[in-house]
């Protein structure tokens, strides 16, 4: 380990020795850092609208494809660390998945909306995007855009704290193998075809696995993950599929380390979209989409020194079906109306166990020698899970009028309503104002409204971790936010000031019943605050830098970070060597877990970056690090004990990549 850490540190060093190398490429497009299109690039995540950062009504933050791999990361939930307002942790869940930190908040509600090409991959029996898809290889995407804070005027359920929607790649050709250290090796192929002028169809795949790290546990935590992805476009007719399947066994899971300890979850979508109208006033579209999500988990829960130990986990599948039909219209005026109408079913399928421990004939989980499984089974008709299979019927409809009422000024007026059967109604309006002091400076006020609805693993459970509880209500957050935005050729900067009023908040509790160890309750009702930065500065086409900074002015829910930064630089060396070098900040962490140990993490820094060597117009290598100087770092959980969860350690591996 010390040797790769040590060839990893050495081969930055040369190369950023390099003053010219003689060789030259037709791509040195390549490593131009194109901040002017930095400042012009389009979103339409937060409006269904074309606008630029500048212009757009929300808090956005926007990575393409050419900084996410500079970063050096692998998952595409760890790019959240370079968000201001977001970081993402390991934890654990049903698995050591990724959890998601917003702006104050650490729950495991799935408070951030997480999307594949505008489709949501939150379901509804965990909540969590995570749990279901753990791993994202940022080898697939071409670019990924977040909004910081309510999307629900939109997106509805989830999009509460922030969205994040991921854009694959659909328009490449290329191939790319990688090594790493604690035996990782993979491949990812990208394929394009554009058949006649009516027709093109692509396709992805992208294989990744690894040993893991040892840690003091005895246990390691390895990985295995496929990602599959193919679509055809005729003519005005979208036809989109997509298959992942991952693997997180030993290290944790249901807060036990154990080698016994089992996670597999997968995940298929298929999707069909039609254009109906597209000219200069009216664009119509609509999109039927289908999504199955299953988990096959266990977790150790109590160790034993006389019988064998024992393990339980969830064996559930769930499905999303999803018709929608949405319009963009552009009136004589300027006005610009974005509206759509949505029917979707959620339905949990499954709701089998997965234990060592079972009596066939009362149906019952009883730990005892006489009823041991000889290892893990999967009983698919578990009585005490049953009331879990339920379904959420959702009608919805929003709107969103874009009004130019004067060159300067810019006003957003919209709302969504859903209707989840059963459950609870809720109206998300939304209102923002643009004004465009100078080409330099723009002020937005931001006001909007989110909730969540509550899924079944919290109104439902019966298992010996959690008891659901029916009762409960749909949370939700008001939001006012103030931006300054300010840009010229070489700069761009941005600060927020934003106000969450929380209310009906979901989240775990230690239960008093011998049966379980958490229930779910309606807890708190709250208010947090802070302060999110953020700037980019390129001197010229060979250097940039770019630079975030959150600060909350009242203590996290849950334990988490009150402040934390990152730095993020990347400098062109010649025509084919590029270097990128990140740094992640986060504060210290002090508190009383459940069990009343005390956990205490200082504040830390993470190195990571890579080297990116062009060897000529088609191929390249790239040294992509994490934690390159092998930090140890816990991370706060309050499923655990002792609230700690051990960080991921240094992370090395070399990429090759041909173009054809």
């Amino acid at each position: 380990m010390k040797l790769l850490r040590c060839s990893a540190l050495f081969s930055i060093v040369v190369a950023s020795t390099i003053s010219s190398v003689a060789h030259s490429t037709e791509e040195q497009d390549l490593f131009s850092l194109s901040f002017e299109d930095l400042l012009e690039v389009h979103v339409d995540l937060a409006t269904k609208t074309t606008e630029t950062l500048s212009s757009v009504p929300s808090t956005m933050t926007v990575f393409n494809r050419k900084q996410i791999q500079a970063l050096g990361i692998d998952n595409a939930y760890e790019i959240m660390n370079f968000v201001p307002g977001m970081q993402s942790t390991r934890g654990d869940w049903v698995g050591a998945v990724p959890k998601d930190h917003a702006r104050g908040v650490y729950l495991d509600s799935g408070n951030v909306l997480v999307m594949i090409n505008g489709e949501r991959v939150n379901e509804s029996s965990f909540g969590k995007a995570s749990v279901y898809m753990p791993y994202i290889p940022i080898e697939v995407i071409e670019k990924i855009e977040f909004i910081r804070g309510p999307g629900s005027a939109i997106y509805g359920s989830n999009a509460f704290l922030g969205v994040m929607n991921i854009v694959t790649s659909k328009e490449r050709n290329a191939m790319q193998l990688v090594v790493g250290n604690n035996g990782r090796y993979g491949a990812t192929g990208q394929f394009n075809r554009t058949v006649n002028d009516s027709t093109a169809v692509y396709a992805t795949f992208s294989y990744d696995q690894k040993d893991g790290e040892s840690y003091s546990q005895g246990v390691k935590d390895p990985l295995e993950a496929i990602y599959l992805e193919a679509g055809v476009n005729y003519k005005k007719l979208k036809l989109s599929a997509r298959y992942n399947k991952t693997e997180l066994d030993e290290f944790l899971n249901l807060a036990g380390y154990s080698k016994q300890n089992q996670h597999t979850s997968d995940n298929t979508f298929v999707g069909i979209k039609y254009n109906w109208v597209n000219n200069d006033k009216l664009k119509l579209d609509s999109s039927y989409s289908y999504t199955e999500h299953n988990i096959s988990s266990a977790g150790l829960i109590v160790a034993f020194d006389d019988m064998p130990d024992f393990l339980v986990g969830p064996a559930w599948q769930t499905t999303d079906s999803k018709f929608e039909t949405e319009l963009s219209y552009q009136f004589n005026n300027q006005w610009q109306l974005a509206a759509g109408v949505e029917y979707s079913e959620a339905k949990q399928v499954e709701a089998g166990v997965r234990t060592s421990y079972y009596d066939d004939q009362s149906g019952l989980i009883i730990i005892d020698p006489s009823y041991y499984q000889q290892g893990i089974v999967t009983v698919m008709d578990f009585p005490e899970f049953a009331a879990l299979k339920y379904t959420f019927e959702t009608y919805s409809a929003y709107g969103q009028l874009k009004i130019p009422y004067t060159k300067a000024f810019t006003l957003y007026v919209g709302a969504r309503y859903d209707d989840v059967n059963n459950i609870d109604s809720k109206l998300s309006p939304r209102l923002a104002g643009v004004y465009v002091i100078n080409p330099e400076h723009t002020v937005k006020l931001q006001y909007g409204e989110s909730f969540r609805t509550p899924v079944t693993n919290e109104l439902f459970s019966n298992d010996d971790v959690t008891v659901g509880n029916p009762a409960l209500r749909s949370e939700s957050v008001k939001t006012t936010e103030l931006v300054w935005h300010f840009q010229t050729s070489e700069l761009q900067a941005n600060a927020v000031l934003f106000y969450n009023e929380l209310n009906d908040f979901i989240n775990i509790e230690p239960t008093q019943s011998n049966d379980a160890l958490f229930t779910f309750a309606n807890s708190f009702n709250s208010q947090n605050s802070g302060i999110e930065l953020d700037g980019t500065w390129q001197s010229n086409k060979e250097f940039s830098v770019t630079g975030t900074y959150t600060q909350y002015f009242e203590d996290p829910i849950n334990a988490s970070f009150k402040r934390f930064a990152s730095l993020v630089t990347s400098y062109n060396l010649s025509d084919s060597w590029q270097l990128s070098l990140n740094v992640l900040w986060r504060d210290k962490v002090e508190v009383s877990s459940v069990s009343g140990a005390y956990f205490k993490q200082s504040a830390y820094t993470l190195l990571g970056g890579s080297l990116k060597w062009q060897l000529n117009a088609k191929s390249q290598l790239m040294l992509k690090a994490e934690n390159l100087l092998g930090k140890q770092y816990n991370v706060f959980d309050p499923r655990m004990d002792n609230g700690a969860v051990a960080g991921t350690t240094e992370d090395l591996s070399l990429h090759y990549q041909f173009n054809f």
